[in-house]
């Protein structure tokens, strides 16, 4: 195959970016509200706020966050150590702000929480436990560190008039939101990296079982080419023998033997050449129109009792290599579809925007819904054989390598579909502009 397949992203990479921009984003609105808060306590309360110093504070966190947001552009991973750091900058901040605006006293002070919260949603528990502890030493330095010079007035029984009754409920309103608004988005990137994370090890579980069945084909390829040698040999001698050459009907019967035989040794090649135990000194070139035709000429001549009906809607030929697991995955499908529908078999070429799309069609009673919900598990069939259903698995996976997809359903007027559907570059050579053999 000579098209470059697609590298799935690693599930903690994907999650970890995610993270730090919904981080970067929670920055974004921490800053907008120290703003409309300092606005507040000196327009509203009259408070005598140190403003420069508080600006200056937020000025450094906007720097910061646009230094973050340029970093998100950089597509390197991002460490728990980075998140530690990030959140350990927003708690900084806060501090700052609450030693310059009341210390303590400052209702403000609970949004420590938050970040506690969300440390505990993206980092390990030993980050968790630092994040804690430096919340806690940044609560402890405020209550025993003389502030700015400046004590928010403790007046509770004020109601809404009190700077610092408001205060705690704009507090808990922010807490509440931010929490419910950015942890669920953050539990959904856990989740998804999660879901990667396993699709990345059923895949890896898959590809070894299909090592394993390609070492035992190839063992198996091996061990029967030197019997079929053998019968070669002794089925020439026989064609030459004279009570054979005397008999028309058993020198035909010969002929035939030393067909299938022949027949054996090239299925047993391509196995070996798929395996890449045996490969010429280039891949075969052809065309895509070529390689279609000769790929159900070739089914044909082997299943000389099928009716398939064969139908290519391609208007533009393109140069292509002559995958031999693409034919093979073929194969296995049109040889379902004849076990299940000996009567009509049907099989569509269409070419569009640069997608291959091979349908097959038959007539027979269709797939169950277990083997339609588990498509590309092996030994998922209904044949009641051991063994079986490794067809439709390993034509999944050579989609798959070919950057397409394979699906089935069952047709409404009765019968299965089998559609496999895959880009062209997969099977264009890096010099596709020369003429195919």
């Amino acid at each position: 195959m000579t098209g470059r397949r697609p590298e799935l992203p690693d599930g903690s990479h994907v999650a970890g970016r995610q993270n730090l921009r919904l981080l970067v984003q929670l920055r974004w609105i921490a800053v907008l509200g120290q703003v409309l808060a300092i606005v507040v306590a000196v327009d509203g309360f009259s408070l005598a706020l140190p403003l420069f110093d508080m600006a200056l504070v937020v000025v450094l966190l906007i720097i910061y966050n646009c230094f973050s947001q340029l970093r998100l552009k950089w597509h390197l991973p991002v460490s728990q150590i980075e998140l530690f750091l990030a959140l350990l900058v927003d708690v900084m901040a806060l501090t700052a702000q609450l030693y310059l605006s009341g210390g303590a006293t400052n209702p403000f002070i609970f949004l420590y929480l938050l970040q506690v919260a969300l440390a505990a949603v993206l980092l390990r528990r030993r980050t968790t436990w630092l994040m804690a502890g430096a919340t806690s030493a940044a609560f402890a330095g405020l209550v025993l560190t003389r502030h700015h010079g400046y004590t928010l007035p403790l007046d509770l029984g004020g109601g809404l008039d009190s700077p610092f009754v408001l205060g705690m409920l704009v507090c808990f309103a922010l807490n509440a939101a931010l929490l419910a608004a950015f942890i669920t988005r953050i539990t959904h990137n856990v989740r998804t990296r999660d879901a990667r994370l396993a699709a990345l090890r059923q895949r890896a579980s898959e590809e070894e079982h299909i090592v394993h069945m390609g070492l035992l084909a190839s063992g198996a390829a091996h061990e029967l080419g030197t019997p079929l040698a053998t019968l070669d040999v002794i089925l020439g001698d026989w064609a030459h023998a004279p009570a054979v050459t005397a008999d028309p009907e058993l020198r035909q019967d010969v002929r035939d033997m030393q067909a299938q035989v022949q027949r054996c040794k090239t299925i047993l090649s391509g196995i070996l050449m798929s395996a890449g135990e045996v490969r010429g000194e280039a891949l075969t070139r052809t065309t895509v129109i070529t390689f279609l035709d000769g790929l159900v000429t070739q089914w044909r001549q082997a299943h000389p009792a099928a009716r398939l009906r064969y139908s290519r809607r391609i208007d533009t030929d393109a140069v292509v290599i002559a995958d031999q697991g693409l034919r093979q995955m073929v194969f296995n499908v049109l040889n379902n579809a004849l076990e299940a529908s000996p009567t009509l078999q049907r099989l569509t070429a269409a070419l569009d925007n640069g997608q291959l799309t091979l349908e097959v069609r038959d007539q027979g009673p269709g797939f169950v819904q277990d083997v339609l919900h588990s498509l590309g598990r092996p030994y998922r069939s209904t044949k009641g054989q051991p063994g079986r259903g490794l067809g439709l698995f390993l034509s999944h996976q050579v989609a798959r390598s070919l950057s397409g997809t394979l699906s089935a359903s069952n047709l409404p007027e009765g019968g299965a579909c089998v559609t496999i559907r895959f880009p062209l570059s997969a099977l264009t050579p890096e010099d596709a502009d020369e003429p195919a053999e």
